[in-house]
């Protein structure tokens, strides 16, 4: 009954005449055939871009999509924070980082954790106590374990979600995830080859290629720039966020309006770039001092941001620590005192505001997590 069914309707399809017998013109005719500007006709092969072949889809994917941006504020980014990190850090046309960075590998996972946050897929455990606590030994939790499409932040997803009876705080993650431990049975948590993972990724979205190149007695695949525009917006992000001069944050410093949390994704981008000792790439085209003044911006924004509530700074006991609040201030006397000029600092508390706007409120467990997280980045130089 249904292959009969389906055979009228096909039947019905193709035919050339309506129900009352009066001529229609054909679908084939009218869709895969245009008129050309020149007179002639241009057919198209049955493309759902010239709109031919119809694309079959589910419409229930469609609306948890729509639910899934309502949710979290926003469409996803097509890089990543790593993805970005990583891009900042990639050699244009040799195609591979610098051998003498030993810190991008760590702030990498550090980003993994931001971008599981950012996703709304992890947070910190909401314990009325944990004020009394260091920001980054507070404990993390799954609150959505949904794959979010990503390989790499998947296989961290499902780490955490199995081990979290054993109640681990940010700081114990990430070094895990590096393989930061001495424990032998933790040995398993190491996220293995995430930079190359991240590089054949940008492979797959067309930001790089893949090429063999020989290193004295060994060949090594690198992967070199190859979409110049997507690596040159991430590069004018970066430096219009560090050197802008006013209290309102630059669009041309953010993602595509309806990025979610794109203020935010900015304020991570630079921070992790500097933990990574990647952020000098961007400033190849600054002077001397426009790359001093970019960095101490960036030292502000971090201090800014290690601290929860974001901007609490001046709270000794509330929100960073009293000894990260009491460093924060001695750095900002030392600006201060070396005539680090007042839109600058305007620019870092617009940041803070605009931020603010994005978050839940002072409760906001994720966005508490990525201050554990960038608090964690900021020490990175005494940890390695």
């Amino acid at each position: 009954m249904s292959a009969a069914g389906l055979s009228r309707r096909r039947t019905a399809a193709n035919s050339n005449h309506d129900s009352d017998g009066s001529p229609v013109p054909s679908r084939t005719n009218s869709v895969n055939s245009q008129p050309h500007s020149n007179g002639g006709t241009i057919h198209h092969a049955g493309s759902a871009f010239a709109g031919g072949s119809k694309i079959a889809y589910d419409p229930r994917d469609l609306d948890q999509d729509a639910g899934e941006e309502v949710r979290i504020g926003g469409k996803m980014p097509r890089l990543t924070i790593m993805e970005e990190v990583l891009l900042l850090g990639i050699k244009d046309k040799q195609g591979y980082l610098s051998f003498w960075n030993d810190n991008i590998s760590y702030a990498l996972r550090g980003c993994i954790l931001i971008e599981l946050a950012l996703r709304r897929r992890i947070a910190l455990v909401k314990d009325p106590n944990r004020r009394r606590i260091p920001i980054a030994e507070r404990i993390v939790e799954v609150i959505d374990d949904r794959q979010t499409g990503e390989t790499i932040l998947d296989e961290a997803l499902k780490m955490i979600k199995t081990q979290e009876h054993s109640k681990m705080g940010i700081n114990s993650w990430i070094d895990l995830l590096s393989g930061e431990t001495w424990n032998v049975m933790k040995i398993g948590f190491q996220l293995k080859q995430v930079r190359e993972r991240l590089a054949k990724g940008l492979v797959d979205k067309g930001v790089l290629r893949t090429e063999k190149r020989n290193f004295l007695l060994f060949d090594m695949a690198t992967h070199p720039v190859a979409d110049v525009r997507t690596k040159e917006s991430v590069i004018t992000r970066t430096v219009s966020l560090l050197t802008a001069t006013t209290a309102s944050v630059p669009p041309n410093a953010l993602d595509k309006e309806g990025t979610q949390c794109r203020v935010l994704r900015a304020v991570c981008l630079v921070c992790a770039a500097y933990a990574a000792s990647v952020l000098d790439n961007a400033f190849v085209r600054l002077g001397y001092e426009e790359r001093e003044a970019a960095f101490g911006r960036c030292d502000e924004i971090l201090t800014e941001f290690t601290a929860w509530p974001f901007g609490a700074v001046e709270g000794s006991g509330e929100s960073a620590g009293g000894a990260a609040a009491a460093a924060a201030r001695r750095r900002q006397g030392a600006r201060i005192g070396g005539g680090s000029s007042v839109s600058g600092r305007d620019s870092v508390l617009g940041l803070v505001q605009e931020v603010r706007k994005e978050s839940l409120g002072e409760e906001d467990p994720s966005f508490e997590l990525i201050a554990g997280v960038l608090e964690v980045l900021s020490k990175l130089d005494s940890l390695l």
